[in-house]
């Protein structure tokens, strides 16, 4: 994965979930962080956009199991 992708992707959940220190990984799922509910989801898919330039649908976002699969979404949308 590319280090752009995965340091601006860090910077979008360390600001929406206000937590300098959040590590994320491919397998990093909702129900591990701490804060991440469906308010702040929103907000995190809004930023992603408008960082990466690229536009969801709901269902591609529903069909996300972790971090890994959204990253690979944005990867595939940049093209």
């Amino acid at each position: 994965m590319s280090d752009n992708l995965w340091n601006g992707l860090t910077t979008v959940f360390r600001e929406a979930l206000d937590n300098d220190s959040l590590t994320l990984t491919e397998g990093t799922t909702a129900k591990e962080v701490e804060g991440w509910d469906s308010i702040t989801h929103v907000l995190i898919v809004v930023a992603v956009e408008k960082k990466f330039r690229v536009k969801f649908t709901a269902g591609e976002i529903q069909r996300l199991q972790n971090v890994g699969e959204f990253a690979a979404l944005i990867r595939s949308k940049q093209v």
